[in-house]
Formats: structure tokens, sequence, C-alpha cells
């Protein structure tokens, strides 16, 4: 069973509506249980919950009611209510709901170092709200007791989205979210000095510190504190112009290719190009901003395109399918990426056995899809037919790979050594060093080239 608690009450079994026509707080009760599944909820909690200290004689009872008619209507779906000790509860298992897929959608966010798949957590986990916490079921008091957590959940949330869009250069998203919830919330001052930031970045220094300037009236009215000294040494630099407040808004070593940044060419070949970045692995403090290019899969049917592994037709009609299979398309890039860690593994170890079956794998599946046709230039080519489905950008490059790997250049493949890259490329003369950007030695350089419409 699937339920939504984050909005109007919502309960679903197999794609139909049930407990449509149920009471508001047998609704409410069942939600009760429901964010708190696993455990036992007290029939005292429950009464004084629902009718929040003012619970008539007979409250005790007729929650016993209630339980009974949601065990009757709830038991044909697989949900069941137990009783526990002086209490009810319901099982982790067998359902989903809204709530417990937002709080692990935040926990993964925080657990990724790449700005873009955080980002793609974020988002896909702030998308779940749809109102208040049981807005049909709750009214405000409720909502607090019951919803505290969740609601900083939520806000916390949305400033570490904030942070992840900046570090990306979308400092016009954050704009357009933040506004007006940094002027309603100004004792969150993390989500103010993001609003602040972007602002900044937009051309906009007024609103800027005229929303430092309502901040710190309003934190002071109410509250009697002045803004803390993060907030304070922001306003500082955006009255100086501080240039270490700008953000270049395109990736290092980037190429672009109609709507998608794409890595920077190094080695030409696809199954190297797919293992390399915008600005290589990291650095020794970890990930660098921006580092990672394949996020989102439309952006990995261009780079198929662009790398001449997939046909223009075939790039626009897997991007037209990703907007309407967006779940299968979620699946097909998560496969892509755990595909390229097992490439690069392979292709910088020979003797890593376990990541050459990996990539085999997906090498034989391809294999088996694979037709063979004859090209624009009349000679005749592989190609895989639109039955591959979204995983044809993943399986082309497969293909690719495993040529590579049979091939004796294989032993040629070398691996960047600077800490700030690890881009692959061939090296068929046996005297390079690095890779062809030839920059690690003297550290990054912003570049981006733009090509196509």
């Amino acid at each position: 069973m699937e339920f939504k608690l984050l909005g109007p009450f919502e309960a679903r079994h197999e794609g139909q509506r049930i407990l449509v026509g149920s009471r508001r707080q047998e609704r409410c009760l069942l939600s009760i249980l429901l964010l708190d599944a696993g455990s036992v909820v007290t029939t005292a909690r429950i009464v004084d919950l629902l009718w929040n200290g003012a619970a008539p004689p007979s409250a005790r009872g007729t929650v016993h009611t209630y339980v009974g008619r949601l065990r009757a209507r709830l038991k044909p779906h697989g949900l069941h209510i137990e009783t526990r000790h002086d209490g009810y509860s319901v099982d982790p298992d067998g359902h989903v709901t809204d709530a417990q897929e937002f709080r692990s959608l935040v926990q993964r966010a925080a657990a990724v170092g790449d700005p873009g798949e955080r980002l793609r957590c974020y988002d896909q986990a702030l998308a779940l709200w749809r109102g208040p916490l049981l807005a049909d079921v709750a009214d405000d008091g409720l909502r607090e007791r019951l919803g505290g957590p969740l609601s900083e959940l939520r806000l916390s949330a949305l400033e570490q989205r904030a942070e992840a869009q900046l570090t990306m250069g979308l400092h016009e998203r954050v704009v357009a979210d933040l506004t007006p919830l940094s002027q309603e919330r100004p004792e969150r001052e993390r989500l103010v000095a993001a609003h602040m930031t972007a602002l900044y970045r937009s051309g906009r220094q007024a609103d800027a510190l005229q929303l430092y300037r309502h901040t710190r009236r309003t934190l002071v009215d109410t509250l009697g504190i002045e803004p803390g000294s993060e907030l304070r040494t922001l306003q500082d630099r955006i009255l100086r112009g501080d240039p270490r407040l700008d953000r270049p808004p395109a990736p290092l070593y980037a190429v672009r290719v109609g709507d998608e940044w794409l890595p920077w060419s190094t080695s030409g070949h696809p199954a190297l190009e797919f293992c390399n970045t915008y600005a290589g692995w990291g650095e020794r403090g970890g990930p660098m901003p921006g580092s990672d290019w394949l996020r989102r899969y439309e952006t990995l049917a261009v780079w198929a395109g662009h790398m001449n592994l997939a046909d223009d037709h075939d790039v626009a009609r897997l991007r037209r399918q990703a907007g309407e299979q967006p779940d299968e398309a979620a699946a097909a890039l998560e496969e892509a990426r755990e595909f390229r860690t097992q490439l690069y593994a392979g292709l910088t170890d020979p003797d890593d056995a376990r990541a050459f079956k990996a990539v085999a794998a997906v090498a034989q599946d391809a294999a088996r899809l694979s037709v063979f046709t004859r090209a624009e230039d009349g000679l005749g080519t592989w190609r895989l037919p639109p039955s591959a489905g979204l995983r044809l950008p993943a399986l082309a490059t497969a293909r690719s790979a495993a040529e590579l790997l049979a091939d004796p250049r294989r032993f040629m493949i070398r691996a960047c050594p600077s800490s700030d890259c690890g881009w692959l490329f061939l090296d068929e003369g046996g005297r390079r060093r690095w890779c062809s950007l030839a920059t690690c030695g003297r550290g990054p350089q912003p570049l981006a080239r733009t090509t196509g419409p």
C-alpha cells in the first residue's frame, strides 16, 4: 500500500484510492501510526493528539472503535494494525509512505559527494511535499506536534539544495526557490545566506542587502538578537563586492553540446571518454565541485550522440522516452554510472578480474542486441536497435569498451597521475606523462566551449 501524508491524506492499493469515505479522525489516527511505523503508540497519546487534551470520557472506547473500522478496511489490502500493550502499531513492511521516502532521499543526498547527484536527490525529496503535513486531517496545533521533525528536515533540505545549486552556478533557481521563504523564516540564517548569495550573483546587490536589512530588523524586533557572524560577514563581502562570492556558471574543462555540458575530449575513444569528467576525479580534499558530468539521463543520451554511438534520431527518441518514463530513465542512468565505475577499474588495472567480468556482462548484452547495418558512408557497422531502449548509451559504450579490451592498445591506457585529474588516455608512443590538456602541473584553468545550436 501507498500512503501520502505530505499534504492531503491519501491511501492507495494497486493504484486505487481507498479510505475515501472514512472519518477524518480515523484517517488522522492511521496517520499517527504511519508516522511512527514499527513503534507502539500508546492509547493515551492517541487520545491526547486527537482531542488535544480535551478528550471526552468515551475517548478510549472511540479510539478502539476507530481501530476496528480501520482494521476491517485495511486487512484485505495487507496492512495490519497490531495491539501492543496499551497501544497500537503498524508494521513498517508491506507499505510505503511519502514521509519515509522523503527521509530516505534526504539521507541519500547527504551521503553523496557530487553536487549534481545531491541536487537530484533533494529535488525528488522536496517534490513529495504537496502542501502542509496532513493538510485535510490535522489542524495547525496537531500538525506542529506531529510534524516538527519532518518540517525541520524539510527546511534543512531546502538549505542544502540551495547550496548545491550555488555550487553548480544555478543562482537563478535559488532566487526562484527561496522567494519569499527566506523573508518568512529569518531565523534560518543559512537559508537567508544562500538567498543573499544568489541575489548577488544574479546582479542584484541592492536586493541582497535589502534582504539582510529585513532579516536583521525582524530578528532584533522579534527575538532580540543580532544576525550571526556568518551572515554579517556575508553582508560585508557583498558591500565590498568581494570577487570570492562569484562562481563560474560553467564547469571546468567542458564542452557545450546543444543544451548539455559534456566532458572535454582528451582521448577520442568512447570507452575512455565515458570515464572522464569535467574536472577530473577529484582533488586531495574530495570531489571537485561540478566534477561529474553523468548526472542526468538526458546528458547521457546527448553524449552518446556526440561520440557517434547513437544517431540523432536515437538521441531525440531517448530524451523523449526519458521524459515519459522517468523511473526507467533513472534506473538506466544508475546502471550506466555503475558500469562506468567498473569500466574505470578494469581499464586502469588489467589484473582486476572482477571489474573485467562486470564490463563483459554488459558487453555481452550489447552483442546479443546489436544488428549489422549499412551506414551513410556505405560501410557496414554494428548498431543497437530501438529495442535496446534506455540502455542504449551504456550498451553502445560497453561494445566500444569490449573492442578496446580485445586490442593490444589496451595495455597503452594511462591515467593522468595528477591528484586533480585522473583522465584516461592512450599513450601509443609510450612517452606521454599527462593527458592532452597538459594543465595538471599548473592547476585547473577555467575552460569551456560551445558547439551545436
